[in-house]
């Protein structure tokens, strides 16, 4: 899954309550009137959270929206987006007891807009409660399909603005619920995580999955090397922070800049440490044919086209053209000319012949729980059954990419999940199945990725956020015998 690794604000959850400024009689203006006041910021981040609900992923929509503003803006507007979505649940559960019909009979627009106005009154404590709730009123104002609840709105969050939030559900009576609602996750996943983990584990990965992700890119290490490419940062006033475990991995002190010439001209591309480990533990040796088995958004296809060199060949497959189009159009922007783009389905007829390759990824599609972070809209649209779903379908697609490796060959397969029963599970069965292959622990890019025993006893590279500080990661390594 792509991720732009925006940032947003981490404030007290129950801030003491502020009084509100008094009203100030104006005359009603339009979004042109006043940009200072923040209201542009405001309007653009409804309209992304709208979009959200009707399915677009967060951080795609604000790659794109950004851009049009300045910095103090994009920070703003990252952390409504991000921050609304995230704490829907926390923010749902006051909401309810501030509607004094409940939240059932408002219409999406009215429901997401009184969020963001007190998301704000509740994290966001640089911003006063009367900016708060006039924007939010103001906004109402400026839509037709809020104009008619603004007295609602303003009602609602000056409500809010004078009391404390209301206590949470008992933790004795009912511990899933009172984490649900604490950390903003639905009951349901709170009660698998607590299954997986146990209660003490489960908070800490609750609580980090509403903490800012860091703001990883790769650098692209056949446009120079790490010490030229971060002169040329430098040079262009991007800041870099400490961390990175591997010479391609940069994190940045502030949101990406797709504007920069740097990015323009292919020095680097957004891509998280944690999944930048996966190419790392396939290793393929320079010169090497690797296939890439889900190639789009082409992330790791363009990391494996780097690692092996321009004597390397990349095959990219994907089953959703327009994906491999941005997978091309990546590879494009970086300069590799050694990757392959083909429309194939893995589970349907493939062009090549079963053993034809050395090395194979299949960065498997998941329910993408490891990157809650950056993408917390998939808390609410996951089902409890999606995982078993997943499974069963990232089994399928295991079975048909070993087929493409040869005799002594290596195989890695990742998902951005770290539930067991998308990493662990599947690997276990598709071992006691296929005994033609094993846990392989002798790659040379070892020391450079951070391999954990499982559950079941093997090497693998399985990463969580409270834990590591990256996005949710599992990625096992997989030899076939000669």
């Amino acid at each position: 899954m792509s991720s732009a690794h925006h940032r947003r604000s981490s404030s007290p959850i129950d801030p003491e309550p502020r009084p509100l400024m008094p009203e100030r009689r104006r005359r009603p203006g339009t979004l042109t009137a006043d940009r200072s006041s923040g209201l542009f910021a405001r309007a653009a981040a409804l309209e992304i959270l709208l979009r959200v609900e009707d399915g677009a992923f967060a951080d795609v929509l604000l790659g794109h929206r950004l851009l049009g503003f300045g910095p103090s803006d994009r920070r703003l507007i990252t952390s409504l987006v991000l921050g609304t979505t995230a704490w829907r649940g926390r923010l749902d559960y006051e909401l309810e007891r501030l509607v004094r019909d409940g939240l059932k009979h408002l219409s999406l627009p009215v429901r997401v807009l009184l969020r963001m106005g007190l998301y704000q009154l509740r994290f966001l404590t640089r911003i006063g409660a009367y900016a708060a709730v006039h924007t939010a009123v103001t906004l109402a104002k400026q839509r037709p399909e809020t104009r008619g609840a603004s007295g609602l709105v303003n009602a609602v969050l000056r409500r809010a603005a004078a009391h404390p939030a209301p206590p949470l559900p008992d933790a004795q009576a009912d511990p899933v619920k009172h984490l649900a609602v604490k950390y903003s996750h639905p009951e349901w996943l709170v009660e698998r995580i607590m299954e997986w983990f146990g209660e003490s584990e489960a908070q800490a990965l609750l609580a980090s999955n509403n903490e800012p992700a860091p703001n990883s890119i790769r650098l692209n290490l056949a446009r120079g090397t790490r010490e030229s490419l971060l002169a040329r940062f430098r040079a262009e006033g991007i800041e870099v922070a400490p961390g990175g475990n591997l010479p391609e991995t940069v994190l940045l002190s502030e949101a990406l800049r797709t504007e920069s010439a740097a990015y323009a001209q292919g020095l680097f591309t957004p891509q998280s440490a944690a999944s930048q480990m996966v190419a790392r533990l396939l290793a393929p040796e320079k010169g090497a044919s690797v296939l890439d088995c889900a190639a789009a958004p082409g992330g790791k296809a363009t990391h494996l086209a780097e690692l092996t060199g321009a004597s390397g060949r990349i095959f990219a497959i994907d089953r959703r053209l327009g994906g491999l189009r941005a997978a091309q159009r990546l590879a494009q922007r970086l300069g590799h000319q050694n990757i392959t783009f083909v429309c194939a389905d893995l589970l349907g007829a493939l062009p090549f012949r079963p053993g034809s390759f050395e090395f194979v990824l299949l960065d498997a599609p998941c329910s993408g729980l490891g990157t809650l972070r950056s993408h917390p809209e998939i808390r609410w649209r996951l089902k409890a059954g999606d995982l078993e779903r997943m499974a069963a379908l990232q089994a399928r697609m295991l079975a048909s990419a070993s087929a493409m490796v040869r005799p002594g060959g290596v195989m890695v397969y990742a998902v951005c999940s770290f539930a067991p029963t998308e990493g662990v599970e599947v690997v276990r069965r598709f071992l006691e199945h296929y005994r033609e292959f094993t846990v392989d622990a002798t790659g040379p890019e070892f020391n450079q990725v951070r391999l954990a025993k499982s559950a079941d006893g093997f090497l693998c590279l399985s990463l969580c956020p409270s834990r590591d500080g990256l996005d949710g990661f599992f990625a096992v390594r997989l030899r076939r015998k000669r």
